[in-house]
């Protein structure tokens, strides 16, 4: 049956926030639009406003600077000059306005009552250019002025200069309140409608994480099973949905028949293979009236016949594991004896020499035990002392070492050879894969070796990992779930 995987919480925040997904570049590019949109909205609101505030205060300011003159006129033909000034400021004053009126030499001539003219008096003029052909908006401190300075020119006498100044701060302070109010609701509605279109977004694509779910989880055994139902998807998912079905059933065909193949041959070759092996190791016992040629040729045929028929023993195993025709009889093993027990026949047979060690922390070797198949596992660590050995050179030793956890045992192989290069270590337990061509015909191997050994470990819950750099060796490590004595 097809496996159901559940991704973990830490992991779905990792896909949904993953910028290269789709989901999160349509959520992204619509968030966008609409801060843009909003963004400008505001913008244009908030400027419109502030002319309009601007234009308002301005032409008020602009009335009074061109009516000032011509009321001078007027109270001066009844009143002293300064008193008609006096008469005109308070005549033309109106909330927030300053007026004040200097001779050329600088003497102040008259100004508002409620003038603070410490306040005014720090304004630089003359950085101020072009101040006196209009009312202007300032910013002087933290606070925002229109400022005025002209000519007062009466009955063509100039009296000096006339300086209006009128102070738009709260005006400016509830405009920009308003504007940040604009703002937050802008990105309330921002969030919100990205929340709501990320969801929809999500909802559009979940056919399409289903399948995804379903081709990450497929195993060779699924493939005549799996089929993906998408009746509630749009027109298009679903014709993709029903072509990935199609091509499933092709793999699932194309899987079974090569099972079949592989099965079929390896039956009918084993049975004549065994017999011409036979037939050649009886010469070979009897070689006493053979020439060495004869006998050269003989041994040279042996060797083929027995590499042969492992091999065939190999394809066939791996045809049991893929069919789910392979059974395991599992014991509680004794690691240290198993291990013992591998190490002394794997250094007799080849000549080479082969260390166990254990854990510091293992004080009574007898209690690591794991619930395994002993045939099972002797065979999964032959083949791994067997690749050490090939890859190592004859004066090194290969090294077994016991390590523990209190779920899990190890079982490490390591050696001081060649090493693997990191893109071969994620493809060295793929069937047939052999990293040096010409070292693995030399030493007689097919690169069925490690993965029977993969297939095997699995097939008892276990693991088989690798670690190893190049020119320092590897090590291999065999992972078993311990078992818990009582």
């Amino acid at each position: 049956m097809l496996r159901q995987q559940f991704l973990p919480v830490a992991q779905l925040q990792r896909q949904y926030l993953d910028p290269t997904s789709l989901q999160c570049r349509l959520t992204l590019e619509i968030a966008a639009l609409l801060i843009l949109s909003l963004s400008g909205i505001a913008g244009w609101t908030h400027w419109q406003m502030q002319q309009i505030l601007i234009a308002t205060h301005t032409q008020q300011v602009a009335y009074i600077a061109s009516r000032f003159p011509q009321d001078v006129e007027l109270y001066s033909e009844m009143l002293p000059m300064e008193r008609g000034l006096e008469k005109t400021i308070e005549n033309v004053s109106v909330s927030g306005l300053m007026i004040w009126v200097r001779a050329r030499d600088g003497q102040l001539l008259a100004q508002s009552p409620s003038l603070q003219s410490e306040k005014f008096d720090r304004i630089d003029w003359q950085s101020l250019r072009g101040v006196p052909r209009k009312p202007q908006v300032y910013q002087v401190g933290n606070q925002h002025l229109i400022l005025y300075m002209g000519a007062l020119i009466v009955h063509g006498q100039d009296l000096g200069k006339l300086y209006l100044a009128k102070d738009v701060t709260q005006d400016q302070r509830q405009l920009m309140m308003a504007t940040q109010r604009l703002g937050g609701v802008c990105l309330g509605v921002t969030v919100v409608m990205v929340v709501v279109l990320s969801l929809r977004i999500q909802r559009s694509l979940q056919p399409l994480q289903k399948m995804s779910q379903m081709a990450g989880a497929i195993s060779a055994a699924d493939l005549s099973q799996a089929r993906l139902q998408l009746q509630n998807a749009p027109r298009e998912v679903r014709e993709l949905a029903q072509t990935f079905n199609r091509m499933l059933s092709r793999l699932a065909d194309a899987w079974e028949q090569q099972r079949q193949v592989v099965s079929n041959i390896s039956h009918e070759l084993r049975t004549p293979l065994t017999i011409v092996l036979g037939y050649l190791q009886s010469l070979l016992r009897r070689s006493a009236n053979l020439s060495d040629y004869q006998r050269e040729a003989l041994t040279t045929a042996t060797t083929e016949a027995e590499q042969a028929t492992r091999l065939l023993q190999d394809l066939l195993d791996l045809a049991r594991a893929d069919s789910g025709y392979m059974h395991f009889h599992r014991e509680s093993v004794v690691l240290m004896d198993l291990v013992t027990e591998v190490a002394a026949m794997a250094e007799q047979f080849s000549d080479r020499a082969i260390q166990v060690s254990t854990s510091e922390t293992l004080i009574a070797p007898e209690t690591l035990k794991v619930s395994a198949d002993r045939h099972a596992l002797k065979r999964g660590l032959v083949n791994l002392i067997d690749n050490a050995v090939k890859y190592s050179a004859a004066d090194q030793p290969v090294v077994l070492s016991l390590q523990f956890t209190e779920t899990q045992a190890m079982i490490q192989v390591g050696d001081r050879g060649v090493g693997i290069s990191l893109a071969d270590q994620s493809r060295i337990f793929d069937r047939f894969y052999r990293v040096d061509e010409a070292r693995s015909r030399a030493t007689g191997g097919h690169g069925l070796g490690l993965a029977i050994a993969k297939t095997l470990i699995e097939g008892m819950e276990g693991s088989i990992t690798v670690r190893s750099r190049l020119g320092e060796g590897s090590t291999f490590t065999i992972t078993l779930p311990r078992e818990v004595t009582i």
